[in-house]
């Protein structure tokens, strides 16, 4: 409801300033006095949520809206690429709301924290500010690199010299050719109108500006030194209950205290934009945020009618979108604001802004030694309760004083609760390196892709013949006598219409491959680790790995590292690659890759590998949930579909997979020292299709990223427990068909591809039905004699059953009985 009395009548009368511009600016600001010797008058915007408590729902609509809006000035594909930076610390919460309404986009706030082991990546001056500097301290560098539009987020736009500061400084590190600036009120003098096009013309850039309304301030001669002289005659008169409260809190009687509430707050999920905060941060939070609010909703005193959620200082968005989460399972009213640095004067008066204030010390070791701190229109607003919710490094004894911040509000509400965010430092990467192990090997040295798209941690074993023909294989490995990973088949190599089938395939699937990529890296980022370390096995994991590393580039800005290891059903994951990885990486950002489940026998070896790995080397930390493409199999939680479909990098062996054979383990070539071992075939480079997958694939990123985050966030919301229906339905089959070891059942279009390129098949069984997804299925089986069998009621699309050679009653493809 509108204010009967404008909130700016009591400075516009005393101080003849005048506010003039778009109708609902009195409805945006209000106007308070400043103690402050560079500005007399401060514009109170009664929608940021700093300094007026309002309702959250209107303080995230109100900077989700001007996101839209830049969204639909750059342009869908623009938007993708943007990165939003907002100004510490009034609109650090604004700026991440804009970024949502952008499209979810990357964000980082400046600050005033400044942080050990994080390097500075910028910094500007704010003339007209209290405390003028601001730090840039991204977590990765490369997020204010690109070359894609930078959103600049602050609550006003007033002289621009603060954007203009900004924006010299970033472009002569990271030049660009578009600027956006967003404001809540665009506030510039006629003086100042010209400037931003001036600027942009030096620069050579474009620069546009996005406000929710515009207008300027008229301020009449000497208006600096009324305002103060205002300040110095009322700073006497202000109410006792907040100016008195620091002089006799040693005298008060003792308070409730406050009454902790654990948030349950998502590991490795940053409290806010100070280091980066990027679509899968808010995917996280997102997934977060219901069991959160429940947590503090129980907390709260029974029948309370009104409440504040109050935020601290540059920690805006993360009590923000608690209180919005809040304000929808409780039926008090609830508001929000946050604490400040801002010194303003408080006046009880229906047309001043700023009715009251609390003075309490600053509690959270500032780098510019102690002072005071703020909070307004909290005393006497009448909340039945307040929800403090503070960053861990501000959870200090000071916080907790006779005369701080939680006793202050003690005073004026009788139920205080505290909710701890952890505060977020990057971990700063470990210097140690293993003195016996070599470097990764690179392309293209070491397959075909790009040195950076992936690091193997594998030794070259190309000069050594390691190929045996199909049927000798088969027979040695179903006899005991060998080992799978001993030897290589021969390189199937395709026929132009196998190839031309591949092409189909990939035109065919590409958009829908991109989507499931999308996903499961959304869901990785949000649920694994904000920086994790992409480990792909090797090899059928590696294209996905590296569409993933591309994925992350694309989306967020993110150079992931990215290796391929060697995992052999049997024998485990090379402990080798482990130690280095450890060495070089935090064990807990490891996330490991593969392209497909099948039945999950090779999800059940890494988890009893890893488990066996950090038993016996003290080295713990590893998660062995593998991430997937597809997970047909219902095994793992960490998957972009269960949908069984054709993969088309499933359709070849080396040649689209960067020319590496599949991995060996020997023991008269593998030592002590040494990982697994691994071909490249650079003789097949004429036939390599391995960076035209991932290019067809990676095409298709900017038309599926919207549908792809959607996805994981439906993803994130669902039960994905494993119910391993997968390996019930082999064991099934298995004894259906009498081959009674489930190790000959390989289920799944991926795993069935296999079969039919590298083992002696028996017969495909093919759901009934099953369309273009078992095309190239069909051929190869084709062309290699094999039978396929329509089955009702399959989970899979189709199984491929290795030849029993050594099973009683087994067949051949003629049908006819096989003689051992």
């Amino acid at each position: 409801m509108k204010n009967v009395v404008w909130t700016g009548t009591w400075v516009a009368e005393r101080l003849g300033v005048e506010l003039v511009g778009d109708e609902k600016l009195s409805d945006l600001l209000g106007l308070a006095l400043r103690r402050n010797p560079r500005r007399a008058h401060l514009l109170v915007s009664n929608v940021l949520g700093k300094h007026v408590p309002q309702s959250p729902s209107v303080v995230y609509g109100h900077g989700f809206t001007l996101g839209r809006r830049v969204r639909e000035l750059l342009g869908a594909e623009d938007a993708r690429a943007a990165v939003v930076l907002g100004y510490a610390e009034t609109a650090t919460g604004l700026g991440h709301c804009v970024a949502d309404g952008v499209g979810l986009a990357p964000y980082l706030h400046s600050t005033r924290r400044p942080v050990p082991g994080v390097d500075t990546a910028g910094g500007f001056e704010e003339s007209h500010s209290h405390a003028t500097s601001h730090l840039l301290l991204p977590e990765n560098p490369a997020l204010l690199a690109g070359a894609g539009p930078l959103i600049l987020v602050d609550d006003e736009f007033s002289t621009g010299n603060t954007v203009l500061n900004t924006i010299r400084d970033l472009h002569a590190r990271y030049p660009r050719d578009r600027y956006v600036v967003v404001a809540l009120v665009d506030m510039r003098s006629a003086a100042d109108l010209g400037r931003l096009t001036e600027f942009a013309t030096e620069i050579g850039a474009r620069v546009d500006l996005v406000a929710a309304a515009r207008g300027t301030v008229n301020l009449p001669e000497g208006v600096l030194e009324k305002g103060q002289a205002l300040v110095a005659e009322h700073e006497t008169t202000e109410p006792a209950e907040t100016t008195e409260r620091a002089e006799s809190a040693d005298s008060r009687p003792g308070h409730p205290g406050a009454a902790r509430v654990e948030l349950g707050w998502p590991r490795g999920l940053p409290d806010g934009g100070r280091h980066g905060f990027t679509p899968g941060h808010r995917i996280r939070l997102d997934a977060a945020l219901p069991a959160m609010a429940a947590r503090v909703a129980d907390a709260l005193p029974e029948g309370a009618r009104r409440v504040l959620v109050l935020g601290f200082e540059e920690l805006m968005y993360a009590p923000l979108r608690l209180a919005r989460e809040l304000e929808q399972v409780v039926s008090a009213e609830v508001r929000y604001s946050t604490t400040t640095r801002s010194p303003v004067l408080a006046l009880d008066d229906p047309g001043y802004a700023i009715r009251t204030r609390l003075v309490f010390p600053a509690h959270d070791d500032p780098d510019d030694g102690p002072g005071e701190r703020y909070a307004y229109n909290v005393a006497g607003a009448g909340f039945d309760a307040v929800v403090a919710v503070v960053d861990s490094a501000a959870d200090t004894p000071a916080l907790h004083a006779p005369d701080g911040l939680l006793a202050q509000l003690a005073e004026h509400t009788p139920s205080v609760l505290l909710a701890v965010v952890p505060s977020y430092v990057p971990a700063r990467p470990s210097t140690e390196r293993p003195s016996m192990l070599p470097e990764p090997l690179r392309g293209p040295a070491f397959s075909s892709y790009a040195p950076d798209e992936v690091g193997w941690l594998l030794q070259d074993l190309s000069d050594v013949t390691l190929e045996a023909p199909t049927e000798e294989r088969e027979e040695a490995i179903q006899s005991g006598g060998a080992h799978y990973a001993e030897s290589l088949p021969v390189e199937y190599q395709p026929s132009p219409q196998y190839q031309e089938l591949f092409q189909t395939a990939l035109a065919a699937s590409g958009a829908r491959i991109a989507q499931a990529v999308g996903a499961v890296t959304e869901l990785v980022l949000a649920e694994r680790s904000p920086h994790p370390v992409l480990v792909s096995l090797a090899r059928a994991g590696t294209p996905v790995g590296v569409l993933m590393r591309r994925w992350a580039k694309h989306r967020h800005g993110l150079d992931l590292p990215h290796y391929a290891v060697s995992i052999v059903r049997g024998r485990g994951i090379d402990a080798n690659a482990l130690r280095w990885l450890a060495a070089h990486h935090d064990p807990a950002d490891i996330v490991f890759v593969d392209g497909w489940t099948g039945k999950g026998a090779i999800t059940r070896e890494l988890t009893e590998a890893i488990r066996e790995f950090e038993s016996a080397e003290g080295i713990t930390g590893f998660d062995p949930e593998i991430a997937v493409l597809a997970d047909p199999g219902s095994c793992v939680r960490t998957y972009g579909t269960r949908e069984d479909f054709l993969i088309p990098s499933a359709c070849l062996n080396s040649t689209v997979s960067g020319l590496i054979s599949r991995t060996v383990l020997r023991s008269d070539l593998v030592g002590e020292y040494d990982f697994h071992g691994a071909k490249f075939y650079r003789e097949l480079a004429g036939s390599d299709v391995s960076v035209d997958f991932l290019d067809a694939v990676a095409a298709h990123f900017p038309d599926v990223a919207d549908a792809a985050v959607a996805q994981a966030k439906e993803l994130l919301a669902t039960d994905r427990t494993p119910t391993w229906e997968g390996w019930a339905a082999v064991e099934r089959i298995s004894e259906e068909y009498e081959i009674h070891d489930v190790n000959l059942v390989k289920p799944g279009v991926g795993e069935t591809t296999r079969v039919l390129l590298r083992r002696v098949p028996w017969k495909i069984l093919a759901r009934a039905g099953a369309g273009t997804d078992l095309d190239h299925v069909r051929l190869l089986a084709q062309q290699r004699g094999v039978p396929v069998e329509e089955v009702d009621e399959l989970p899979y699309t189709c199984v491929g059953l290795i030849h029993p050679k050594y099973t009683r009653g087994a067949t051949g493809a003629d049908g006819k009985a096989v003689t051992v």
